[in-house]
């Protein structure tokens, strides 16, 4: 059973293995089932995924979504103590998957020229903005990618962007978002 401090992987190859969270103000890691629900619309198996985690933090998000297959996780962290923690963890589970950076999450995704399946993002509950971030990633996720953000409130949607899926966990409002071309290509295959 995991202690305070610790996080437990609930999924995946990595299943029951524990994570150390850094105890940092700010860091909260995703509960568990806020990912037991994101990984079921998600389907499970990210076998071949290329993942952006960006406000790493707890890596609770990063950590699953390798667990789970993932080709390749980029966690996003400032803090040089989560940032610590962060590698501390990824070494004892050996997730040879995952790669950390110190770098401005806002900043990160128009500076790189990869493309990426799957975005995921818990910004600063204190002030996530949400349309700065969405309009950054806009320029880092492949077409058929998604984003994945956890915030105070609820997220709706602007340009370019649809809600996929939605719920709330007590004062964690957690939505998958597709880009609107990739839903319209959806439609346009639809019989």
């Amino acid at each position: 059973m995991a202690k305070p401090g610790e996080l437990r992987i609930i999924g995946g190859a990595l299943r029951r293995r524990l994570v150390r969270v850094a105890q940092v103000e700010g860091v909260r890691p995703s509960p568990d089932r806020v990912r037991e629900t994101l990984f079921n619309w998600l389907g499970q198996d990210l076998t071949g995924w290329t993942v952006l985690d960006l406000f790493a933090g707890s890596g609770a998000l990063g950590f699953e979504a390798c667990s789970r297959g993932a080709a390749r996780v980029l966690m996003v962290e400032r803090h040089p103590q989560v940032l610590k923690v962060l590698r501390e963890n990824a070494e004892a589970l050996g997730a040879t998957g995952v790669e950390l950076l110190n770098a401005d999450a806002y900043r990160l995704p128009a500076q790189t020229r990869e493309r990426f399946d799957l975005v995921m993002a818990d910004p600063p509950f204190g002030n996530p903005r949400t349309e700065d971030l969405l309009s950054a990633v806009s320029t880092c996720i492949k077409p058929s990618g998604m984003v994945y953000l956890e915030t105070p409130t609820a997220v709706v949607a602007g340009d370019g962007w649809t809600v996929h899926r939605s719920a709330r966990a007590g004062q964690v409002h957690y939505q998958l978002l597709v880009p609107r071309i990739q839903q319209a290509a959806d439609l346009a295959g639809a019989p």
